[in-house]
């Protein structure tokens, strides 16, 4: 242990004697161990720990209806009832539903987040409240009976200063009043990743909190309630989705209408499952992390010919001390503690440089009203993986360089034969295949970083089917502020009339979603005349709105008439379609004039209109949707929805008109909570969050791979060219031009990018196809990104050769001759 220690000691010495070598491979070390742990830290708290403070969550399984993660939908509350009650694979299955809420406090209203959950919610995640209790099995059978509410830690904090007196007091949410009966523990933020909740409430209070038609406790006609449930030992999730699936089978003959394409069951495991921001990020994550350690080998592989580089200025103190007797595996371990006192150095410093990019996540979205907390937490798992890629860096970097030095032969050195010491030909081969192995990687990251800057640029020329500049928004909900139907159908009257007075206002329009944004529902169509497939889904996304909307946001019509004032709750009830719906359900039919009914309504809508095809919402974060599919739009005055957007076209930049906005709508109701006061346009990048994060990241990596690469091929040729000074100025004393000089360096520098880029092809051909879930706009083989970065690595590379190449042109064979 002594002697560990004293190599320790003088490892620490060596490498503050060498302030230059040391401060190069820490940068080079930090930035590969830092994108390493950067990306980790997001998987750790958005995959690996997607649900902070919860017990075991590898028993965890989402559940939710239809087939497969993609097309999977929340539960209806009968089903649940239903599956709760009679599986047998899963220990227990809760149910829990996100909601914006009103708070009345101190005379103010507070748009807050709360969440409706089954009263068994806390029980299956294995969470216990700080204080108070959780929710009890009576408080989960009848509707309106169970005012009561359990309060996040942070919740409870900043608004009731964290007192102790805080349970059995009442709040008023949504002009209900609830009792406090607990506080979640800290750091237990909800079942939804990255959805931070305030408060919970038992889905039995529904009807206060939230505006249905119909009463969704029993009804068949809502998709509402996600599920998680908490397998048994010994269970799989293959098992429990069979035993549920068989359990749906009878709910899906008694009602077939309301189960169309939603007859089977879907479990997932938590890390990818189908609820919150791993449903996004379980592809896009686990792929920046493989690219991340690319990144990291070619640190180590620059490092590497660093030591290699060193190693010759060590011969004769390493010749020396074998000769006094060291032993070779005494000398081998010195320099292995040496490598991992670098890479430790690298890892603590990359640690700190995690501290400050953990949260970079959050700064791709736009704002949004929704609590959503992206940021990676650096805690025990990260510490602990840092602490391991750290160890393996300085393996894998630093056992090569070893192994070659301690096998030194100590009387060649002693003899000054220069060329024999260094390593000769067997020192430059293997610094020309670590140079090799370099180049082929920073190929693979360049073509990588060029795939996600072309989709990016796809993305950003995507054509959603509506003109996003110069409109703006504001949301509101009128539920929550205690509007009646009839009291919020005048109000949005007054409203739009009001909006549309204001100077510099082109044309407005309200509608219960933004286009190309997260959330809005959907409704199961039955279109006359259409044949229904078994199994097939006829859910479709609804957007209930104002007249006036196509013209809002430039959606060009193809047939027919927009929604108008006329169209109101006494006129005859029409829709709009899109074209994909009308493709769809009527092919080659005329669809003005045909009928629509939907799950949620009685009513028959007759089709007056046909829109051009239009984006609107987001399914993949990865890229816009290039097929927006059918689409059905009903008017707000036939089909009445409280939480609305209004939508205002103005003349030059929105965000001048936000005040005046605010203030017309505050002039019919001062204490109405708006949220989401922004710009269409900054909304809508929502939906490329993900090519940003990854166009971002891998283009920075390409960088510095090329970096890398081009220091790399630098280094080897460099030390070559050194090695070879005898050789040079023998070709120079003979008569050979000095271009000739030149062009041989130059050649031998290509040939090393050559045989790279080679290997790197292959490779990238094999790899790259896994990306192409990821990628819009672009294949995955794209012929001119392969090209351009194999025709950029080779000019860098020749690049790099240029200086050596030159100073070898500047040899001076005879002072060279003298010298050997």
């Amino acid at each position: 242990m002594t002697s560990f220690w004293q190599d320790v000691r003088y490892s620490l010495r060596l490498l503050a004697k060498t302030p230059g070598f040391t401060s190069i491979a820490l940068l080079t070390l930090v930035l590969g161990i830092g994108a390493n742990t950067t990306i980790f830290s997001w998987i750790n708290s958005t995959l690996l720990n997607p649900i902070p403070g919860v017990a075991n969550t590898s028993e965890l399984v989402t559940v939710s209806a239809g087939k497969g993660v993609m097309t999977a939908f929340p539960l209806m509350y009968p089903d649940f009832e239903e599956l709760r009650g009679k599986t047998r694979s899963l220990a227990g299955l809760a149910g829990f539903s996100a909601q914006a809420m009103n708070l009345a406090q101190d005379g103010k209203p507070e748009r807050i987040w709360g969440t409706l959950v089954t009263a068994n919610y806390f029980d299956v995640l294995g969470v216990t409240p700080t204080l108070g209790r959780a929710f009890l099995a009576e408080e989960d059978r009848t509707p309106g009976a169970a005012p009561v509410t359990v309060l996040s830690y942070r919740f409870w904090q900043t608004h009731f200063g964290g007192s102790e007196g805080i349970l059995g007091q009442k709040i008023n949410i949504n002009h209900h009043t609830f009792t406090v009966v607990g506080v979640a523990p800290a750091g237990f933020q909800g079942a939804q990743t990255s959805l931070r909740t305030d408060l919970w409430i038992p889905a039995m209070m529904s009807s206060q909190l939230v505006s249905h038609n119909d009463d969704v406790i029993h009804s068949h006609n809502y998709f509402w309630l996600m599920c998680l449930g908490r397998l048994k030992p010994g269970a799989s999730v293959q098992q429990a989705q069979q035993e549920l699936t068989l359990l749906m089978q009878p709910i899906a003959q008694q009602y077939p209408d309301e189960h169309k394409g939603h007859e089977e069951v879907t479990l997932t495991p938590l890390w990818r499952g189908a609820y919150g921001a791993n449903a996004f990020f379980s592809a896009l994550l686990p792929m920046l992390m493989a690219i991340s350690g690319l990144v990291l080998l070619l640190a180590c592989a620059n490092v590497a010919n660093l030591l290699l580089v060193r190693s010759v200025a060590r011969r004769r103190e390493i010749a020396i001390r074998l000769s006094m007797g060291a032993g070779r595996w005494r000398l081998l371990r010195q320099l292995l503690i040496e490598s991992l006192m670098l890479s430790l150095a690298g890892g603590f410093l990359a640690l700190l440089v995690t501290l400050w990019t953990a949260g970079g996540m959050m700064l791709f979205l736009p704002p949004l009203s929704v609590p959503i907390d992206l940021a990676g937490h650096i805690d025990r798992t990260v510490l602990l993986a840092t602490l391991v890629i750290s160890i393996l860096t300085g393996v894998i970097f630093g056992v090569l360089p070893a192994l070659r030095t301690a096998r030194l032969d100590p009387a060649a050195v002693l003899k000054e034969e220069s060329r024999t010491a260094a390593g000769g030909q067997a020192k430059a081969r293997l610094t020309s295949i670590i140079v090799v192995a370099q180049i082929s990687l920073s190929l693979l990251l360049l073509i990588c970083a060029g795939l996600f800057t072309r989709s990016f640029i796809s993305a950003q020329q995507f054509q959603p089917g509506f003109n996003p500049e110069h409109v703006l928004l504001a949301s509101y909900d009128l539920f929550s502020a205690g509007y009646a139907e009839a009291q919020g159908m005048e109000f949005n009257r007054q409203l739009l009339a009001r909006v549309s007075a204001i100077p510099g206002v082109e044309a407005v329009t309200v509608a219960n979603r933004v286009a190309m944004g997260i959330g809005g529902g959907s409704v199961s169509v039955k279109p006359e005349g259409y044949a229904w497939q078994q199994h097939e889904s006829m859910e479709v996304p609804d957007v209930i709105a104002g007249p006036g909307y196509l013209r809002t946001l430039q959606i060009p019509l193809a047939r027919g008439r927009e929604f108008t004032a006329a169209d109101t709750e006494k006129a005859q009830p029409v829709a709009m379609v899109n074209e994909a719906f009308a493709l769809r359900y009527w092919p080659n039919q005329n669809p003005l004039g045909k009928r629509v009914t939907t799950d949620v309504s009685d009513k028959a809508f007759v089709v007056v209109g046909v829109a051009r095809n239009s984006a609107v919402r987001v399914t993949s974060l990865s890229g816009p949707p290039a097929d927006p599919g059918p689409v059905l739009y009903m008017p707000f005055y036939q089909f009445y929805h409280p939480a609305m957007t209004v939508h205002v076209r103005v003349k030059g930049d929105p965000m001048v008109f936000a005040g005046t906005l605010e203030k017309t709508i505050h002039q019919l109701n001062p204490e109405l909570p708006l949220y989401d006061v922004t710009m269409l346009k900054s909304t809508i990048q929502l939906s490329t969050v993900g090519t940003r994060i990854a166009g971002t990241f891998v283009g920075t990596f390409g960088l510095l791979a090329l970096v890398l690469a081009g220091v790399g091929v630098y280094g080897v040729i460099a030390y070559s060219t050194r090695q070879r000074t005898h050789e040079l100025a023998i070709r120079l004393a003979f008569g050979a031009e000095r271009r000739q000089v030149f062009r041989l360096v130059l050649a031998q520098g290509l040939r090393l990018a050559l045989i790279g880029v080679t290997i790197g092809l292959v490779v990238s051909i094999l790899l790259t196809r896994f990306l192409k879930d990821l990628l819009f706009g672009v294949t995955s083989t794209d012929v001119f990104t392969f090209a351009s970065v194999s025709v950029l690595l080779c000019l860098v590379a020749l690049l790099a050769c240029f200086v050596p190449a030159m100073r070898a042109t500047q040899v001076d064979p005879m002072t060279a001759l003298r010298h050997e």
